[in-house]
Parts: structure tokens; C-alpha cells; sequence
């Protein structure tokens, strides 16, 4: 019998209690992981207040993981990974291998449905578990205590930029320059875009511009919106919640995309002359596949991207995860494990 330490929601809106599970045996493609860090993502709180209507309790969240690799199943030991191997572990557990998706490397669209981290227990947590494939190695040099937002919010602003081509040459705006819209702007200064980033906070404005944004927008002037209509290879939006969006549209150069990455519970409202006029198109994205995870954290390691954080015990969680909902968060929190 395999126990695992964790801190689990037993109901919605309830604080986390500890709570020891019945790992069993370990699946034969899996990798079990030792955790020393996991970040806090606004998901891990929607499924544990069950936003969505698809959480399961007792439910262990966590799905920005960094940690050593302390078991292998019997076919993931010759797929390059070794017991004491650093590693990380995002949003996704599992995928099938097999359907068209997965064979073309599309594998966070597996046609048999790809298993989030949390619904296959997570990282918030001694120990977890997921496929090899998505167990990810890290590069020597990356600051490993920093890394874990990375691999969730940091490859779903990643992914957008890869399905748009965004170069050195792009011109770039990023809405909400919270934990995701953060990470978009160091990535950005990185790949040498110009980026204008667009707040609602004046507070946050040199902060911003020191990772690297090349100007910052209040994102409430709808005067200073109107003056770059037309300018955008893409805008991409990180924010969930519902705006005036027609001036984002209309902020896209010909052929530009707006770009969502936060969940917005109300439809688009957008006129077909506005998509029509200047090719435009707006499109969204989930997390990326493993290779793209392979990808960004080596940007990562060879550019120094590193997420803001502030740290917080695990055995700390309840005040972690308070400090998150109510908006505290320095861009992004960081468990340290202290089992």
C-alpha cells in the first residue's frame, strides 16, 4: 500500500484539510514524482469551488509541479527519465498516445480526452503521479524554486505565440498583466516583440515596463484604446472576465488575431465586417502539448524568463490560497513542500 501526503478540498468553498490516499500500484507508463514546489493557478481554485460543475471531491488541486522523479513504471524507465531527475509537471496527466492528436503532437487534444493533473490527483501533495510523456525534464540551468508557473500559465501564453508565427518583428498586446499576462511580456522581451501591455493598474505600471514591456496602457481609457486601432499582429487576452471588446478587434493590424486564453463565460459579441475587414480572426487556446513544454522551459533556461513569485509553506495553503482569491497575489504564488 502506497500512501500519499496531500491537502485535499472535501467540499466546495471549504478550506483544504490533510488528507492521505491509496496510491496502489504504479501504472506501468507512469512516473511517480516527488514534489518540492507547486504553484497556485486561479484554475486550481475554480476546481476547487467547483466553478465549472466538473470537480470531484476530495479533490487534491496543484498542477504547476517541480520535483524529483522518486519511482518508474516498468515502461517508463527507457524513456529517458531517472530517479532523481528534476522534472515538472503541468495541467495535463494523462494522454492517450494513439489517436490522431496525440500521433501529430497535439496530444492536449486527445481525441479520447486528455486527463487534467487535478482529476488524477494533484500536486498539492508529498507525491503524484502522471504519463512519462508528461512528466517534462528541466533544463540544468533553470531556477527550479521559480519554475512551476511555467507550466501552466506560462505555456498558455507560450502556445499562442508559436500558432501565430510572433517574431522580433510583431507588434503585440497582452490584456490583464496578472499571473499569465506577466509571464507573456518576459517571454515577448525575450523573443524581441514590441509589447504594449494594458492594465487596469497604475500601481503595476513600472513593474511592468521593467520586464521588459516596451509601453503600458490603461486598459479602462477607451480614448487611448481608440488611438491603436489598427496597429496588432496579435492581442492576446488573459483576463476572464467580460469587456467592451469591439476596441480590441479594431485594435488588430490587417491579418492580426485576438487571442484568448481566459475563460469568459459570455459569448464574443463581434460583427462579421469586423473579422471581414483586414482578415482578422480571433482565436483561443488550452495548455500546450510536451514538446511545446520542452520548448519553453529551454527558452526559459537560455533567456532567464523567470516567473515573479512569493512563497508560501504548503502546510500554509489556506492562507496561499486566500491570498490568491483576494487578489494579493505578487503575479504569482509558489507552495514550498514541508511535509
Amino acid at each position: 500500500m502506497m500512501k500519499i501526503k496531500s491537502y485535499a478540498a472535501m467540499k466546495p468553498g471549504q478550506a483544504l484539510e490533510p488528507y492521505e490516499y491509496d496510491a496502489g500500484a504504479l501504472d506501468h507508463e507512469d512516473v511517480e514524482v516527488e514534489v518540492d514546489y507547486c504553484g497556485i493557478c486561479h484554475s486550481d481554485l475554480s476546481m476547487i469551488d467547483n466553478e465549472w460543475g466538473v470537480s470531484r471531491y476530495p479533490l487534491i488541486a496543484g498542477h504547476e509541479v517541480i520535483g524529483r522523479v522518486s519511482a518508474l513504471g516498468d515502461a517508463a524507465k527507457n524513456k529517458g527519465l531517472r530517479l532523481g531527475q528534476r522534472v515538472g509537471i503541468g495541467w495535463t496527466a494523462k494522454s492517450c498516445q494513439h489517436c490522431d492528436a496525440c500521433i501529430n503532437g497535439d496530444q492536449i487534444n486527445c481525441r479520447q480526452g486528455a486527463t487534467p493533473t487535478i482529476v488524477n490527483h494533484g500536486g498539492f501533495a508529498n507525491k503524484l503521479r502522471a504519463n512519462w510523456q508528461w512528466v517534462i525534464p528541466l533544463p540544468e540551468s533553470l531556477d527550479i524554486a521559480s519554475a512551476g508557473p511555467l507550466l501552466c500559465g506560462g505555456i498558455t501564453v507560450f502556445k499562442p505565440l508559436l500558432m501565430h508565427h510572433i517574431s522580433a518583428a510583431s507588434r503585440v498586446g497582452v490584456i490583464g498583466i496578472g499571473g499569465l499576462g506577466h509571464i507573456a511580456i518576459k517571454i515577448l522581451r525575450a523573443i524581441g516583440a514590441e509589447v504594449t501591455a494594458f492594465s487596469s493598474s497604475a500601481a503595476k505600471k513600472q513593474s511592468i515596463l521593467d520586464m521588459g514591456a516596451d509601453r503600458v496602457v490603461n486598459s479602462r481609457d477607451p480614448e487611448a484604446l481608440k488611438e491603436l486601432a489598427g496597429q496588432f499582429d496579435l492581442v492576446l487576452s488573459t483576463v476572464a472576465v467580460d469587456l467592451d471588446w469591439q476596441p480590441w478587434f479594431e485594435a488588430l493590424a490587417p491579418g492580426g488575431k485576438f487571442h484568448t486564453v481566459g475563460v469568459v463565460m459570455k459569448p464574443f459579441p463581434v460583427n462579421s465586417s469586423t473579422l471581414i475587414k483586414g482578415d482578422r480572426a480571433i482565436t483561443g487556446s488550452a495548455t500546450g502539448s510536451p514538446g511545446q513544454m520542452r520548448s519553453l522551459l529551454k527558452l526559459a533556461s537560455r533567456a532567464d524568463i523567470a516567473p515573479t513569485v512569493e512563497f508560501f509553506p504548503m502546510s500554509n495553503i489556506n492562507e496561499a490560497l486566500d491570498h490568491v482569491r483576494a487578489g494579493k497575489a505578487n503575479y504569482r504564488v509558489v507552495l514550498k513542500a514541508d511535509f
